[in-house]
């Protein structure tokens, strides 16, 4: 009997600690996170820092109007989500520190987004109980993704930051749960892990480019169990080659559909003509409900005025401008600007010394020579031995004489590559060897150079506007598209427009290409302007000591203010665990060099999940920021920060989780409490700063901070 009830006990403890481990201790968690970040979050009733953009954004969605972004579609859509959830109509402006009215239920549309930033909690305790940290470790880590002000204040508004941080968390916890089921690979229970992990992949690369930094870390593991597996002489050729294909599956290939099919929604949601249009390619402008291009004659005629688009990866119109290149020929410019303008429309003419009738009607065919004349400079379409601006290997074009001044380096020669048929199947086919508006992809051979008209992809420095690059390069493959143009707009009063013709549908794979280039073309383009000062811009230096944080709104004492700024304890405490992981490292790696520690299979894959991968997640979340040119800010940190913290963990544990009581628990209160007691201190900064700034003096620790000064 004896034996039984100390059985029976010993089951009760196992389902007690089963209950507490994986529901009580993580529920109780994830109400405080909730609590957190609810905390009137309504206070502020104004459009608070980027909500003015992503709020935007989100309404577009309701209104399906195309918008362009610098960020992919899935956190966007999420927005619009939660607007819709709201009952907004989307008239609603989101103009910075404008007034929310009534009619805007922003509460809901807040709330949805801060679901987000409390799930990184049970997220993060998850991660840290795969990862097979001491329980302490477990709760200390917790904790301090918990009360950490920047994510708690960054939950609270319209934003994308909270849902980055969401599927960062929740990419890597899966690669640690994966980790835990190693010696269980290729089980159901596995293979659902690794298909969380690439639906998560996909996830988080669709809310922000920053997911690939994340996708690294799971490649980089991966690329270690494949080769565990090459080295186990036990494992058959054919076995070994399922391990590849079906991480190529659900690691590659799954994350990838996942991308596609958010931009296929993000299409089909966006079927009006918007504020993006111009970062598209004509046939998907034209097809946009409410479109801004005109249509015009089917057929083009020397004496014909038109606009003229690339097709190139920075499918931009053919613009020119009175302003002269500062060097090289010192010519007018040339350049690629995606945007409606007078500067756009051109001018087919006949070279000089060609003979025609002015009576008759000429029609613009499959290689014929032309020149093309800028309609307000009336300058020439040129190009000469003169080296282009910014790419390397081609030859400038530029904008040169008039009319009557001239030569032949002016002289173009028409090469039709592709016609498309319209959408209307009852219009008769047109002439595939004559420009027809829209439909045909030609391109534009120098007579004299024998290179073609071509979009870099590149752009002009400050004197050309940030405008793109036009060159004409030496292209061998008729496939190269940065050399296809097509007509866009076509005026010619000689002729009339046909109502019958429907313009072709646009491809989404060409669709979806270009739109991706304008969106790494945009991010390129966010460079800090070095003629204006940017007092909320931040170097990446400054953010691991907490240098600098950042006014998210109007400083004025009758509203509530926040301040975006990490939480002292958990950044420096984190900052310093770096240079301590790095010294064990170090030290590890002395001791196993000296063979006076023995690393097992187990010990080297326990040192990988808790210490090696965090850090280099942490690397790769933080150095592309330090070394890249475009403008940043604090809150490019905060998923580097979530690594630091995890890195912190590990220094704890391995330092104290095995020391002696004395050393443990002390050691331990003290971190609860400092993280605990510096939250409640600095609460204000993320739960709001109210009326006189005076009393906030207190949080002023560094004269960088801008709290109360």
């Amino acid at each position: 009997m004896t034996e039984k009830k100390e059985v029976t006990v010993i089951r009760s403890r196992d389902r007690l600690k089963w209950w507490s481990h994986n529901v009580l201790i993580p529920l109780f968690f994830t109400i405080l996170s909730f609590k957190l970040r609810l905390h009137e979050i309504e206070a502020n009733n104004r459009v608070v820092w980027d909500e003015a953009h992503f709020g935007k954004f989100g309404s577009y969605y309701i209104k399906h109007e195309f918008y362009h972004d610098v960020h992919p579609p899935l956190g966007k859509m999420l927005i619009g989500l939660s607007e819709w959830l709201a009952g907004f109509d989307g008239n609603f402006e989101f103009e910075s520190g404008s007034t929310y009215p009534d009619e805007v239920n922003y509460k809901i549309m807040r709330q949805f987004n801060a679901m987000f930033g409390a799930l990184c909690v049970p997220a993060t305790y998850f991660t840290t109980i795969w990862m097979n940290f001491n329980m302490l470790t477990t709760l200390l880590v917790t904790t301090m993704v918990t009360l950490e002000h920047s994510y708690i204040v960054l939950s609270k508004f319209i934003l994308l930051d909270s849902m980055l941080l969401f599927f960062t968390i929740t990419t890597f916890a899966c690669l640690c749960k994966l980790n835990s089921l190693r010696k269980e690979q290729m089980t159901k229970k596995w293979s659902l892990w690794l298909l969380l992990t690439g639906i998560n992949i996909g996830c988080v690369c669709s809310v922000k480019w920053v997911g690939l930094f994340i996708t690294v870390i799971v490649g980089l593991y991966t690329v270690i169990d494949l080769y565990r597996h090459w080295c186990d002489a036990s494992l058959s050729r054919v076995s070994y080659y399922k391990h590849w294909l079906i991480r190529i599956m659900y690691l590659i290939i799954i994350p990838a559909l996942i991308y596609l099919f958010c931009f296929k929604i993000h299409f089909q949601l966006l079927y009006k003509s918007g504020t993006g249009d111009s970062s598209t390619n004509t046939l998907f402008q034209v097809n946009l409900e409410g479109t801004k291009i005109q249509m015009g004659p089917r057929t083009l005629l020397f004496g014909s005025h038109f606009t003229m688009r690339s097709h190139g990866l920075s499918p931009n119109l053919l613009h020119s401008h009175p302003q002269l290149y500062p060097g090289g020929s010192h010519q007018r410019q040339v350049t690629g600007y995606a945007h409606f303008d007078s500067n756009n429309v051109w001018e087919f003419q006949f070279v000089r010394g060609q003979k025609y009738n002015p009576e008759k009607l000429y029609l613009i065919s499959n290689g014929a020579e032309v020149r093309l004349i800028h309609n307000n400079t009336r300058s020439n379409l040129h190009s000469h031995k003169v080296p282009s601006h910014v790419s390397r290997g081609n030859w400038e074009v530029s904008g040169y004489g008039n009319d009557a001044d001239g030569d032949n380096n002016d002289n173009w020669i028409i090469e039709i590559v592709d016609q498309m048929k319209s959408a209307n199947p009852n219009y008769p086919e047109e002439d595939t060897n004559i420009v027809h508006p829209i439909s045909t992809f030609f391109r534009l051979k120098h007579k004299v150079l024998g290179c073609y008209l071509t979009s870099t992809g590149m752009s002009y420095p400050g004197w050309g506007f940030s405008q793109a690059e036009i060159v004409c390069k030496n292209s061998w493959s008729q496939r190269d598209k940065s050399t296809w143009w097509n007509i866009e707009e076509h005026w010619n009063d000689k002729l009339t427009i046909d109502e019958e013709y429907v313009p072709p549908k646009s491809k989404f794979w060409t669709d979806f290409i270009l739109i991706n280039f304008a969106m790494a073309s945009s991010n390129n383009a966010l460079i800090p302007d070095p003629d204006k000062y940017d007092s909320i811009a931040s170097d990446a230096w400054e953010w691991p000591i907490l240098h600098r944080g950042l006014r998210l709104c109007a400083w004025v004492k009758d509203t509530h203010r926040y301040y975006l700024l990490g939480s002292p304890f958990n950044t420096w405490i984190s900052t310093f665990s770096i240079l301590v992981f790095l010294m064990i490292m170090l030290k590890i790696a002395y001791k196993w060099r000296r063979q006076t520690i023995v690393l097992t299979e187990d010990d080297f894959w326990s040192l990988l999940i808790q210490a090696i991968l965090p850090f280099m997640a942490w690397l790769t979340h933080y150095l592309p920021f330090a070394i890249m040119g475009r403008v940043t800010y604090v809150h490019h940190y905060v998923p580097a920060l979530y690594f630091a913290i995890l890195i912190c963990g590990f220094v704890v544990d391995y330092l104290f989780a095995s020391s002696k009581l004395y050393i443990k628990y002390p050691v331990y209160i003290t971190l609860f409490a400092g993280c605990i007691y510096i939250y409640i201190l600095f609460a204000p900064i993320c739960q709001g700063l109210q009326g006189l700034g005076a009393k906030y003096l207190k949080l002023q620790w560094l004269r960088t901070w801008n709290i109360v000064i």
